[in-house]
Order: structure tokens, then sequence, then C-alpha cells
């Protein structure tokens, strides 16, 4: 098949499933369980997509300035820093060691 059928049966398969959730009862989805669900699966794919771009290049491991940023991201995080202050201490700190050659 070729790349463009492809797409179509990925974009059919999307709108399929967001219909889905349009047509699911309202007191499936006011199920607690659901909720719960629902934000643990969230997390997970971000936490997920978080380590990927982290620790992978390509389809091996690597540690960079990438791991750096992500220690002082962490730590912002954990002393409670506005997200943008979080946001931006991580870029920093991934400039500023590239600069520096310190880390790729």
């Amino acid at each position: 098949m070729t790349l463009s059928i492809w797409v179509v049966v990925a974009a059919l398969a999307c709108l399929g499933q967001k219909l889905i959730g349009y047509f699911m009862p309202s007191e499936a989805l006011e199920n607690p369980r659901v909720a719960e669900t629902a934000a643990g699966v969230t997390v997970g794919l971000l936490a997920a997509l978080v380590m990927t771009q982290t620790f992978a290049s390509g389809s091996s491991l690597t540690l960079d300035a990438r791991v750096a940023s992500l220690v002082v991201a962490v730590v912002a995080l954990w002393l409670r820093a506005p997200f943008i202050v979080v946001v931006l201490l991580g870029a920093v700190t991934a400039a500023l060691l590239r600069l520096a050659g310190l880390a790729a």
C-alpha cells in the first residue's frame, strides 16, 4: 500500500475513535473508574514521551545535555517553581552545557 492510503486509513481510524467518544452514554463517562483510568493513561503517555525524548537518540541510549536539563527541571518542579520558570531553566541548562561543549 502507498503512504497516502495509510494516511487516509489512520485519519479514518482517528475519526472513528473520536465518534465513539461522542456516542458513549454520559453515565459511562461519569463513572469514577473511567476518569481515573483516563488520567492514568495521560500521565503514563506523557512520562513515556519525556523519557523517550530525553534518553533516546535514534535507536540508541544517549546521555547528553537533555538529561541535565531534565534534572534541573525536576528540581525546579520539586521546589514548586512556576511552569514557565521550569521550562526556561531546563532550556538554559541545555544551552549552557552545549555552549561549554560538556554535552553534545
